[in-house]
């Protein structure tokens, strides 16, 4: 199955190690972004996987295309305008100093993209799957129209369409969030969030879990899946559950309801490397595993164990192999040396 996604890839600069930005004289390059990262995870998972945006023509598009390319990503469907490629500054935290994003992505390509600048009908000729997240619409001008328009044509299309609500406070306010995803959501099939997410779009909590304490009850989150189920009439939704000892050490699950029933995944405990993307490398192992037939339960620790691994490598992307995560699953989590 061809699965496409939608959204915007940033230049990623990060001092290396944990040094902070201020005391750095050299910066790492590499790439990020939502929809790019689940497609670089898919790809190496072996799925077919389509990434769509616009880059500027120049060499810094040049290099990003081609790191997607690298990694097996379908990038024929990308347009080349506008001036320039967002940037991501990351400074890792470690211990109890949390990291830090600074975005310098104002009036990148994509997000100065017109609706002319794609065609939704030769994007899915030949997909089944269409995934976006809440950062793309957030990128304001008429991003919140293409995104809508895109998972519409995709339903019309019969595709599945899924969609991370991944809320950015960064980029837009809560209100605004509100109105444009809830409608983007009548066409999402599988909605994806974090312990957060839900609450700062609509409002909704999980009672007895305390976020910023990393008390998190996965039992009160099916629930709320259910809610949102009925609410949006979504297919399923699936919610990762991060509770935060420190910026080193945090313990990870997920939880998958189809609006009925949930089930929960396994909980690691993870000693971070690189976080940022974990929620993405979830949402691509749950698509993977969606979109090949597995069942609810299958699906949410395939889901679970891509992403545990994701936290273990530098960088936006997993790139972690079906054995591997197949292995994890299976209990092979002690970390001894492969010979």
């Amino acid at each position: 199955m061809k699965i496409v996604t939608f959204g915007e890839a940033m230049l990623r600069l990060s001092p290396p190690e944990h040094y902070r930005i201020v005391q750095s004289a050299s910066l790492n390059m590499t790439i990020a972004g939502a929809e790019a990262n689940v497609a670089a995870d898919l790809a190496t998972l072996g799925a077919q996987a389509a990434y769509v945006t616009k880059f500027p023509a120049s060499p810094l598009g040049t290099f990003a295309a081609n790191e997607l390319r690298r990694y097996g990503v379908d990038i024929s469907p990308i347009v080349y305008g506008g001036d320039r490629i967002g940037i991501l500054f990351l400074e890792k935290g470690a211990s109890q100093r949390p990291s830090n994003v600074i975005y310098d992505r104002k009036n990148s390509a994509i997000a100065t993209a017109q609706p002319t600048d794609f065609d939704w009908d030769e994007i899915f000729d030949g997909a089944g799957w269409f995934h976006i997240s809440g950062i793309t619409p957030a990128l304001g001008g008429a991003m919140p129209e293409i995104s809508i328009a895109a998972c519409k044509k995709a339903k019309e299309a019969g595709l599945t369409v899924s969609c991370d609500l991944n809320y950015r406070s960064k980029l837009w306010s809560r209100e605004e969030a509100g109105r444009v995803m809830s409608g983007l959501c009548r066409y999402v099939d599988v909605c994806i969030a974090n312990e957060e997410d839900v609450k700062d779009v609509w409002g909704m909590t999980a009672p007895d879990s305390d976020i910023e304490h990393g008390v998190l009850s996965a039992e009160a989150y099916g629930e709320l899946a259910k809610l949102l189920c009925g609410k949006f009439g979504f297919k399923k939704v699936a919610f990762t559950l991060r509770e935060s000892i420190n910026a080193d050490e945090n313990n990870w699950s997920a939880v998958l309801c189809d609006g009925s029933a949930a089930v929960s995944s396994a909980k690691y405990r993870i000693n971070i490397v690189d976080r940022v993307g974990s929620g993405d490398s979830f949402a691509a192992g749950l698509i993977y595993a969606l979109s090949n037939g597995y069942d609810d339960r299958k699906a949410v620790e395939f889901a679970a164990a891509l992403s545990c691994l994701k936290h273990t490598v530098e960088g936006d992307f997993a790139l972690a192999t079906l054995d591997e995560v197949n292995r994890l699953m299976a209990g092979g989590g002690n970390g001894r040396v492969r010979r």
